[in-house]
């Protein structure tokens, strides 16, 4: 089958490569024309394990092209997926919605003057509620508008994209249902679950999900402060939750919380738009799940001021990790850069290292030093904080390190660190919601 992909961020650009790997024709579009320049060339311009062979390999299968013309784009095909962003508005926790509406209507105009008398515009950018009627009657009846919300997690994008848990496809008209059955075939023929509803229930889907999750995240590190209070440890709580069927381990994860372009943002739209649905009581509960998970970051600036005597002033400090997650190089909300640059602001001397994200956390945040290799960014370091759990962290050899440092003090903020491996190597280690390590050894 033949369609585009309107829009080649993280997003776009996995679901054409992926869709012309399992077989479709696709056709790239982003009105940046280096973006759609450096995806014909095979050179993805963002981190995501898999993308660039994959990438490669599409394109000189032949299924796969790009290009930023949208009169290309509306003469290809009649199915148009929408990959587009929707921020946080400035003005308030809302999604905005203008770079989508915009490729919508940019879409249909050129469709018309194409002379396509029908398009199926297929939203996979994660929108309020409402959303796709709001686009019927803004359009008008030659676009038939579907909901088919992306569930990938960065860092395994193209794994969750051939190989999702589900695809839900909400949709208007039998045309609609028909199209994504056949795009979705070769998923559907593996065993992947094909959840067809409307468009509404599809728009939500994504947005409670997301909820859901943020909400298991921050209620452990609600549980994680109690511990701090109590002399419990957080690692053995979540453990002893989590053998229990009905809550599972997923994302039962204690630490410096959640960052990145989808969590925050979508709890917050949801927030949002229950509020101007007058169902504010129903959701405010995402308020306080927004808050808790914004707090830690404070805790662990705390917990690190605390290590280095109560002040930061003249004080070196060594940030491990700087991208919001391992295996990307998206630093967008990342937790790690706001502890780094609020020690920095505290009067300390701050150098961050990253494996994939130093040149865009450099261009965020350019007050910040950065460092190519971890000694480096550890030397003369007063105190540690591992702020990002990149496997190679976990491989560090805490008496290599500790010949660097000034002061052998970690926050492991994400508790991958061995407590025993590092207090060996003569380390103190503090991590939040484990107050038991500042105990002696036995």
């Amino acid at each position: 089958m033949r369609m585009t992909v309107i829009g080649t961020g993280r997003v776009g650009a996995v679901h054409a490569v992926c869709m012309a790997d399992l077989g479709h024709t696709v056709l790239g579009v982003d009105i940046d024309p280096e973006k759609a320049t450096a995806l014909a060339a095979g050179r993805p311009f963002f981190h995501e394990p898999g993308l660039a062979a994959l990438l490669r390999r599409t394109l000189a299968s032949g299924r796969l092209r790009f290009t930023s013309s949208l009169t290309e784009a509306a003469q290809f095909a009649d199915t148009h997926f929408l990959c587009v962003p929707t921020p946080q508005r400035r003005d308030s926790g809302a999604a905005d919605l203008s770079h989508f509406q915009a490729a919508a209507d940019s879409v249909m105009t050129y469709a018309r003057a194409c002379g396509r008398d029908q398009v199926l515009l297929v939203g996979k950018s994660t929108v309020p509620v409402g959303t796709a009627e709001r686009l019927v009657a803004r359009l008008g009846p030659a676009a038939d508008v579907a909901s088919n919300p992306e569930f990938l997690r960065e860092g395994h994008a193209i794994q969750d994209t051939l190989r999702p848990e589900r695809v839900v496809a909400g949709v208007r008209t039998p045309h609609a249902e028909a199209r994504l059955r056949e795009i979705y075939a070769p998923m559907a023929r593996a065993g992947t679950p094909l959840i067809v509803t409307d468009t509404a229930t599809a728009e939500l889907v994504k947005l409670a999900s997301n909820a859901f999750l943020a909400t298991k995240i921050s209620f452990i590190n609600a549980m994680a402060e109690i511990c701090d209070a109590t002399g419990a440890d957080v690692l053995t709580l979540a453990g002893g939750m989590a053998a229990d069927s009905r809550i599972g381990s997923g994302f039962l994860v204690p630490g410096l919380g959640f960052g990145g372009s989808c969590l925050a943002k979508d709890i917050r739209a949801l927030a949002a738009h229950g509020e101007e649905l007058g169902l504010g009581e129903s959701v405010a509960f995402l308020r306080q799940v927004d808050a808790i998970n914004t707090r830690q970051r404070l805790r662990v600036v705390r917990l690190a001021e605390r290590l280095v005597g109560g002040s930061f002033a003249g004080r070196n400090v060594g940030i491990l990790g700087a991208a919001f997650k391992p295996r990307s190089d998206d630093v967008r909300d990342s937790p790690a850069l706001a502890v780094a640059e609020a020690i920095r602001q505290r009067g300390a001397q701050v150098r961050v290292h990253d494996p994939e994200a130093v040149d865009n956390a450099r261009a965020a945040h350019p007050a910040l030093q950065f460092a190519l290799e971890v000694g480096k960014a550890c030397e003369q370091a007063d105190v540690v904080l591992h702020l990002t759990e990149w496997a190679q962290y976990r491989g560090l050899d805490p008496e290599a390190l500790a010949a660097v440092v000034r002061v052998p003090a970690v926050v492991d903020a994400r508790h991958t660190l061995d407590p025993a491996l590092w207090r060996a190597a003569g380390w103190t280690l503090r991590a939040p919601g484990r107050p038991r390590l500042d105990r002696p050894a036995v």
